[in-house]
């Protein structure tokens, strides 16, 4: 592949990076947001989960658009609502406000759907795998920035600075957080213009003449024969089109595909059912929970980043040496083991509070209605948060909880991190990229929009599910409990990927049609 169409992959692939900060950003603005606006655990976990259903929305429609007037349209309008949400989300006057400037940035995250579509098209089969990584690099890159950027405002705004002060970055601390994702979305938006439309598209559109012209300019090593090859094998697995869109859709169901749309939803739902976007976007809110103080918490925050991003380039070196299933089987077990970890570490908490440490909570609450609590153990944080609440009520809890938690707590702090920090790595080894790599790669070409948009939904949906439920998991059920949940998905998701996934490995992808057909229709993984 020549450097055009390398630096063309990476700027399609910037996309991965606004994503990855624009939705790990509010992992710094919980706690933030949460006491200036008093939000219950609902509406916490509707504000973290609002861009994703965003996400499930614009699911639904952006591949069907990328089919119908191509991949590059879709993407400028991707990035202008990327900058939308930015502004708007920094500016919003209260909570619902600020819900709709996150959800236009969830519309936005349709990049994910677009972006490996876009790479896989005009990328060589033999690195394939590896340009379609770069955009989960990205998004690993911009999760790790947000931690940065989060924690670097936050440590500004109780600097006492004079221009801190004057920028009201004191003050409005969680819309510096959200605004700064402007420049980056500014960036991208203004890149995309520089790139071609995908080649496989136009030669769907019959518009051989482009087409051609835009694979000798990306493969500029092939020789003429070559590029006339490739486009023979394009148009013999384009659709004629003559049913539209409603057509494409019920062929989706069709015997050829089915197996390929299951290996889909099977690996759609293991990404998020996990657990992922409770750690990414929780992350300081955990490790308070483990007892750490405020700004303790925003710093392990920033190790999730690093470990992302250094295991998701373990990942973009070996998924076209070694294949996507071992990736996805030793990531896997990697996650049942990490969240075990986390459950073990939780389960062994105990929580008590001294008169030492109500007494240092006098600004934080009324001490005096907490001393009921003194010299009390409580073997979970379901009890503890119970009996605050008791003598509390819930709006004060709510407002204190975190406090309360970290002055109270008795735990192995380490044990959490290390878990977290397990559960990261093995994930950005496998499912982070691995998924996308599959998603770009498993479905026909005249399908690959439409299809990646479905399974898209019911990705983005699961990851709405957790992301809105989690604050309450806590709540309810306790993070040793949650945590041990999401390990046993992890168990049956590994089950399932070594019994049905076969290898793609260094496969084009009109043979891995081929072989997903074969399958449908008379095999088994």
């Amino acid at each position: 592949m020549g450097a055009y169409g390398l630096l063309c992959a990476v700027a399609v692939a910037l996309g991965g990076f606004v994503f990855g900060f624009d939705a790990s950003v509010i992992s710094g603005t919980v706690g933030l947001v949460s006491r200036d606006f008093v939000l219950d655990d609902w509406q916490v976990g509707f504000l973290v989960a609002s861009p994703t259903l965003g996400a499930v929305m614009a699911s639904l429609v952006a591949g069907t658009l990328a089919d119908v007037v191509g991949r590059k349209k879709v993407l400028i309008t991707i990035a202008f609502l990327y900058v939308l949400s930015a502004f708007a989300s920094a500016w919003a006057p209260g909570y619902a406000w600020l819900v709709l400037g996150r959800f236009i940035g969830g519309l936005a995250f349709a990049s994910l759907i677009l972006a490996p579509i876009y790479i896989a098209e005009i990328a060589p089969a033999d690195v394939r795998g590896r340009l379609v990584s770069i955009n989960q690099l990205n998004i690993v890159v911009g999760f790790s920035a947000a931690y940065f950027c989060n924690f670097a405002i936050l440590r500004l705004s109780a600097s006492g600075l004079d221009w801190v002060h004057a920028l009201g970055i004191d003050v409005h601390t969680w819309r510096w957080m959200l605004g700064a994702g402007s420049v980056p979305a500014v960036i991208y938006f203004v890149l995309l213009f520089f790139v071609p439309e995908s080649p496989r598209w136009l030669v769907m559109q019959r518009e051989d003449k482009r087409g051609r012209a835009v694979l000798a300019r990306l493969l500029p090593r092939l020789s003429n024969s070559e590029i006339e090859q490739q486009l023979v094998e394009i148009r013999a697995t384009a659709a004629s089109d003559e049913n539209g869109v409603t057509g494409r859709f019920w062929q989706l169901f069709g015997p050829k595909v089915r197996y390929a749309l299951l290996v889909g939803m099977i690996v759609g739902i293991a990404q998020q059912i996990t657990g992922v976007n409770a750690v990414y976007f929780y992350a300081p809110v955990i490790f308070e929970q483990s007892g750490v103080g405020t700004n303790a918490a925003f710093a392990q925050a920033i190790w999730v980043g690093v470990i992302n991003v250094l295991f998701t380039v373990v990942a973009m070196v070996f998924i076209d040496r070694w294949g996507r299933k071992p990736l996805l089987v030793v990531g896997l077990a990697g996650v049942f083991v990490s969240m075990s970890i986390c459950a073990w570490g939780f389960s062994q908490a105990r929580y008590q509070l001294s008169q030492e440490d109500i007494d240092g909570l006098a600004t934080v609450v009324d001490s005096q209605r907490l001393e009921p609590l003194v010299g009390q153990q409580f073997n979970s944080d379901v009890e503890f948060k119970q009996a605050m609440r008791e003598v509390l009520g819930d709006a004060e809890t709510r407002k204190a909880e975190s406090t309360l938690i970290q002055a109270a707590i008795q735990i192995n702090p380490m044990l959490v991190l290390l878990g977290i920090l397990g559960f990261v790595a093995s994930f950005a080894v496998s499912l982070g990229p691995v998924m996308w790599v599959l998603f770009s790669e498993i479905f026909p070409n005249r399908l690959r929009g439409l299809a990646i948009s479905f399974v898209g939904v019911i990705n983005s949906a699961v990851s709405f599910m957790v992301q809105l439920v989690f604050p309450r998991e806590l709540s309810l059920l306790g993070a040793a409990t949650t945590f041990l949940i999401y390990g046993l998905f992890a168990l049956l998701g590994l089950w399932l990927v070594l019994w049905l996934l076969p290898e793609t490995r260094q496969k084009s992808l009109e043979e891995i049609e081929a072989e997903f057909a074969r399958r449908a229709t008379g095999g088994r993984a």
